[in-house]
This record gives C-alpha cells, structure tokens and sequence, in this order.
C-alpha cells in the first residue's frame, strides 16, 4: 500500500512569467478602503492637488460614488476570469480605518486592492514584500487564510524582513525632480523596502525599477534571495514620480514587451534584451474628464497595465480602444472589461490580481 503521508506535496503556487496559460489567480477588495495617510512616501506619488486632498480625508472611508461604481466592475472582471475557466481567490474583506504602530510610528490602513504590490510569486514561493508606506505595514493579513491553504499543500512561503520604518528611510524634504534635474528618490539606503508590484517576471530574468517605494537594498535583498538561478536587471525610468514598472515596462509573450515611450528610452534597455521585439505603447486616448480625474492618481498610462490570460489573450480596459488595436496588430486577442472606477484603489488588471498558478515550466527568455 502507498503512504499518503509520504507522498511529496505539489505545490498549487507555480507561475514563472507574465504569459502561460493561467489557472489560478488572486484579486483584490475594495471592502473597507480607507483613504491612506499623508505620510511623505505616500504623497510623492500623487499629484500636488491629490496630496492635498488626501490629507484632509486621510483616515475616512472612502466614498460611496468612488466605490459602487468600481465595485462593480471589479464583480464583472472577477466574472470574466472564471468564465474563461480560472479559478479565482479573494482576501478578507477588513476594515481598514483600524490604527496600528510599532513603537516609533502609529498609522491606519489603506486598502487590500493590490495584491501585486505585496507578493512576488517565484516559481512554487510566494514572498510577503517590505513595503515603504506605513499603512501598508499589515496588509498581506487579509491574505492569511489563503498563504497558510498554499502553504499546507506544498507552497513555499516567505516573507522578507519587516522594515522599521523610521526617520531615516525617508529623505527629509524631499520634493519632487523637475525635468531637467537629475534623478532623486524619497527613499534612502537604511533598510531594504520594495514593492513586488516593481517587478515583472520572464522566467530566469527579473525587470526592476527603482522607485519611491522601492531602493537599492530591496532589490539587493530579492537578488540575494533568488540565488545564482536567476537575474535582475533594471530598467531605468524617466518618470518623475517612479512607483510599480507595470505601467512602464510589461513582458507580454516570449520575446515581446510592451513599453511606456514617456518613461522608457528604448535604446537604453538592458543588452539581453536585444533580439527581443520591443512594443511601443500608443499614446493613451483622452477620456471622460470625470473619470480622468479619477485615474490621474495612477497616471494615464494605466492603459499598459494589462493581464495575459495566456500567449495570445489580453484583458484590456475596454475605453483604451487605442492600446486594443495596437494589441490585436502585435497578433494578441484583446478581451475587453472595464475597471476605469478601480484606478483611485491602486490601478487596473494587473495591479489588482496575483497570478498564483500558470501552466508552464521555469525557462530562460533573454540571450
């Protein structure tokens, strides 16, 4: 007879790339989303009219016309995936309006929208990421039940050391770099913090940017983790208030990657990927200034942060009609949805989702 018990655990975390063929992934919840705190490495990364705004409101739930609409559309995304046979997990639903400290420092929450920003999936590990905002400390809380399923059926899972988050990490007076100023970032060296939601995968090769949520020593702690198996390389950004490469330089197949023309100078992209086909993004459409207003905290790129179904299928926001027949012109199968009213919670497709299980095997892409 076969002892179960013995028998070696296939772990139901898998995914080496942005591309295979999906089977399983997370998406967020709005439930509960707190306005986030006007702390320094928050408000960076908003525009000015924004930060003010935020810190007036900072603390309170916000409000029912932002989230009803996004709600929505969030329900008809999460519809969609499982139409198209993928088995979706949701965290917690949780009230983040609740405060916690540590002993330097005290802040409520913000939000569990984003599940890419506090998890990176490597293969069969999930990474619980040192994120820089405050009121992010606790996050990936709400995604305990579904870390301890993975874990108990073969995943591997880990969490990188929990900054401290003093004085020290945050440049004092910082402000913003003006076009024709060198590049500076609110973050310093005293700690390792990253975000995951600066990384992209393509097998064996990791994409970075640096960023005002992620620094040196993220990036060197992940580098360490990973080992010799893989490599990272930096993609060097022009945007003036860098946060999350998903809308700046996104792999989407074997060989190709999609690429923001504002903030990325083609010629400066890393050598190992010089046979690769670099896609240009079109320059997003004007849309309704209401709805502008509500994803110009995310940027108007927002058109670029879409999600691989597989090699060939792309779920694309619907009112960016530019970037689906750009897609359908590089050969991809753009699948339309809305999640326009989800950009004031962190984003769009890929910023709301943690592909957990792709069916594919781990490769090197890049000469």
């Amino acid at each position: 007879m076969t002892d179960h018990a013995t028998e070696p655990l296939v772990s139901p975390v898998s995914s080496h790339n942005e591309w295979d063929p999906l089977e399983e992934i997370i998406v967020g919840r709005i439930e509960g989303a707190t306005i986030p705190s006007n702390h320094p490495v928050v408000a960076c990364n908003i525009p000015t009219w924004a930060a003010r705004l935020q810190g007036l409101a900072s603390g309170f739930a916000y409000p029912s016309f932002l989230t009803e609409k996004a709600q929505e559309e969030l329900d008809q995304f999460v519809e969609l995936l499982e139409s198209l046979g993928i088995t979706v997990r949701r965290p917690e639903a949780f009230d983040h309006k609740a405060s916690f400290g540590t002993p330097d420092w005290s802040s409520h929450g913000f939000c569990n929208a984003c599940p890419r920003d506090s998890m990176l999936v490597i293969g069969d590990e999930i990474i619980e990421t040192p994120m820089a905002w405050p009121c992010r400390y606790f996050e990936t809380h709400s995604y305990r039940e579904i870390l301890k399923d993975y874990f108990r059926r073969g995943a591997r899972w880990t969490a990188a050391p929990r900054p401290q988050l003093t004085d020290e990490l945050f440049e004092k007076d910082f402000s913003v770099p003006g076009d024709d100023e060198p590049m500076r970032y609110v973050l310093t060296e005293f700690e390792p913090v990253f975000d995951a939601a600066d990384f992209v995968r393509a097998g064996r090769d990791l994409f970075v940017t640096r960023s005002n949520v992620t620094n040196r020593s993220g990036i060197e702690w992940l580098r360490r983790h990973l080992g010799p198996g893989y490599r990272i390389h930096e993609i060097e950004s022009r945007c003036r208030m860098p946060m999350h490469i998903d809308t700046t330089f996104l792999p989407l197949a074997p060989g190709k990657v999609l690429v923001n023309p504002e903030y990325i100078d083609v010629d400066r992209l890393p050598d190992v990927l010089s046979s690769w086909e670099v896609l240009v993004a079109p320059e997003p459409e004007p849309i309704d200034e209401r709805l502008l207003k509500l994803t110009s905290m995310c940027g108007k790129w927002l058109s670029m942060n879409v999600l691989m179904v597989d090699e060939k299928r792309v779920i694309v926001e619907r009112h960016h009609t530019g970037m689906m027949r750009a897609l359908e012109g590089w050969g991809f199968e753009p699948l339309p949805c809305e999640l326009l009213h989800y950009a004031p919670f962190g984003g769009s497709f890929h910023c709301a989702t943690l592909d957990v299980r792709r069916r594919g095997t781990l490769e090197s892409y890049v000469d």
